[in-house]
């Protein structure tokens, strides 16, 4: 048993782990294409381009025709969220030259490179701001936190200035009004399409949601789906954007359709969370909330990414709603991509595995496994604690931007910990531990190239830091290559689900933020084996080819 020293040494690599208004200028303004120079860092090529697409037959003619109306609804988003992130996507990078530099740029949202820390790919642009655009460039820390206005905090405005000069924070439904109106029209015209009596209620009230920034009573619709085969996820959802506060929500949008033979086999598990929440490794101060038992688990194929969830590294699982009073009421829904998780895991894991894996432990590398570990990545979101044991508010409030960061981590060894569970339980009888334990060694390798600017990144590059330290993976200097050691892999599963889920309880912000600095580095080992995977060409990532065209829907407007 590691000493509680080491341990919270460990839990610091935790946090190393997803146009304005008129007066304003577009970012990077100033920039003149004459002096704007492809980087060395322009590398579209890290990206394997894969087609999203689906099987369609089952589909009725109405939820045929409601894919244009979704996917137009879903392409408003991706407009919001440039305007987010960068500002508009026709500006000056459109006019360059250089056909990669504008392909890269649009990989990225802006010319930031996403799976490099943010670095600048283009000449004057300087470093990514913090909170992206959510803030006015001038905006102080002690300003914003002398300025007395409630609404500033808030997951669904845009803070800018008035007339005076002084801070103001404007709704979304009213920053972008013009193309939220328009989206919310779409879901109405594919509600009157809609059979199935809960996606028609649920699309209504996202479109209500859209018009006013009330979202709960849309996710609790979206919530009692049960027999829908067409799924819509759309609006201002996540903060990994704004890396100054965490505060402001990002716009994104997919487009799903639900495999119901997979679904069927995944329904049980969300029924097991209170137990599995009650058998936690950790005083019963931190495990005292009840996650819902009425989530869903389902695997769905995805035929559209927009927004924030399309940019740089791509998600493969979502875990939704976010707001942990549904989550309490009800749990979450944990909806597994499939198509996009399997073209990840043939494309980049496989080839990934057969370079730093050790040969002798290759056989474990399966997609079940690799499924199995996402999944339950999601499922393990409604476990632990979502409100500090000691009146400092909600774990996201108390932690500000590192809140992600620790969530994934959190996610990521109490996914583990459930297969685990489970599979002693009877519950999971395919397989066997090993192959969730290598094929997640071997994912990691996979997530912690997606840079620091990310925090399933940093939340993976932390847990390798961890295991092996702990001697759960271990590298073979001559062939190297990594193995896992399967009994101190249990050990420092539990030590480390111990340590995250107390620092959560605790909103320890600043002891985080210590142990982050004192902790968070890559080792130059671990930094020459990704760098092997560079030179062996391996993709950091997928990017899609996607729409009416590749659907084969083109003339279903």
């Amino acid at each position: 048993m590691h000493s509680t020293l080491s341990l919270l040494r460990f839990a610091s690599l935790l946090l190393l782990i997803a146009c304005g208004s008129p007066s304003e200028p577009p970012m990077g303004d100033s920039l003149g294409v004459d002096k704007a120079t492809m980087d060395a860092r322009v590398r579209p090529s890290i990206y394997v381009p894969v087609k999203l697409t689906a099987d369609l037959s089952a589909l009725s003619d109405g939820d045929r025709r409601m894919l244009p109306l979704l996917i137009g609804a879903a392409q408003i988003m991706d407009s919001l969220f440039w305007r987010e992130a960068w500002g508009a996507p026709d500006s000056i990078p459109e006019k360059h030259p250089d056909a990669e530099l504008r392909r890269f740029f649009h990989m990225n949202y802006g010319p930031w490179d996403r799976l490099a820390g943010d670095l600048p790919f283009m000449d004057g642009v300087g470093e990514k701001p913090k909170g992206a655009r959510f803030y006015p460039p001038d905006m102080t820390d002690a300003e914003f936190e002398a300025w007395e206005d409630s609404a500033k905090k808030s997951l669904y405005t845009m803070v800018r200035r008035d007339s005076a000069g002084k801070l103001i924070a404007l709704p979304y439904h009213s920053f972008f009004a013009a193309p939220v109106a328009r989206a919310a029209t779409l879901l109405e015209q594919a509600a009157e399409l809609a059979r199935d009596p809960g996606l028609k209620a649920y699309l209504t009230a996202r479109a209500n949601a859209l018009r006013t920034d009330e979202y709960r009573a849309s996710d609790i619709a979206w919530m009692d789906m049960r027999s829908n085969d067409l799924d819509l996820i759309i609006g201002p959802i996540e903060t990994y954007e704004d890396q100054r506060y965490g505060y402001k929500a990002s716009h994104e949008s997919y487009v799903l359709v639900k495999d119901k033979e997979w679904t069927a086999r995944l329904e049980r598990f969300a029924k097991l969370l209170p137990g599995l929440q009650r058998g936690l490794p950790v005083p019963d101060a931190y495990k005292q909330e009840k996650p819902g038992s009425d989530g869903q688990l389902g695997a769905y194929d995805v035929i559209f990414y927009a927004g924030a969830c399309n940019a740089g590294g791509k998600t493969i699982a979502v875990n939704l709603p976010n707001d942990g009073s549904i989550q309490l009421q009800k749990g979450t829904r944990r909806l597994q991509l499939k198509n996009a998780m399997k073209a990840k895991f043939d494309k980049i894991v496989v080839p990934i595995a057969d370079m730093l894996v050790a040969e002798d432990q290759r056989e474990y590398i399966t997609f079940d496994a690799f499924f199995q570990n996402v999944m339950f990545h999601e499922v393990a979101h409604g476990l632990g604690i979502k409100n500090t044991i000691n009146g400092k508010g909600t774990v996201r409030e108390a932690l500000l931007d590192e809140a992600s960061a620790l969530e994934e981590g959190k996610a990521d060894i109490l996914g583990l910990y459930m297969v685990e569970q489970l599979r002693e339980q009877g519950e999971i009888s395919d397989g066997v531990i090993m192959d969730n334990y290598v094929t997640f060694m071997a994912s990691v390798f996979r997530s912690v190239r997606f840079g620091a600017s990310s925090a399933h990144g940093r939340a993976n590059m932390v847990r390798f830091n961890f295991f092996m330290q702990a001697g759960a993976f271990q590298r073979d200097a001559a062939t190297g290559t990594y193995r896992v050691d399967a009994e101190k892999m249990q050990q420092a599963i539990g030590d480390l689900s111990a340590v995250i889920l107390k620092l959560q309880g605790d909103g320890d912000l600043k002891g985080v933020q210590e142990l982050m600095a004192e902790q968070g580095t890559m080792g130059k080992e671990l930094q020459q084996d990704l760098d092997r995977l560079k030179k062996a060409k391996i993709p950091v990532d997928v990017v899609f080819e996607q729409g009416l065209d590749v659907l084969g829907l083109s003339s279903a407007r």
